[in-house]
């Protein structure tokens, strides 16, 4: 079993939530609501994983944790 952490973000444009997974290619998506994104990301790590050979999925970041940066601009 992997426990993974997906990012997620609000597309101010669409509307939509968007949801990635650093350190897994190809493991994002989007949807209207937070419980669809869950869903949705469950899918696409399954998939990806599923794509995956063992040395890859032993070799997975982990997570430490997120840092918020504050800056000029």
């Amino acid at each position: 079993m992997h426990k993974i952490v997906g990012y997620i973000e609000r597309d101010p444009e669409t509307g939509l939530y968007v949801g990635i997974v650093p350190g897994i290619l190809g493991a994002h998506t989007q949807a209207e609501t937070l419980d669809e994104l869950q869903k949705n990301l469950k899918e696409v790590v399954e998939l990806c994983l599923e794509e995956m050979d063992t040395e890859a999925k032993d070799n997975l970041p982990e997570f430490v944790g997120l840092q918020q940066v504050e800056v000029a601009g």
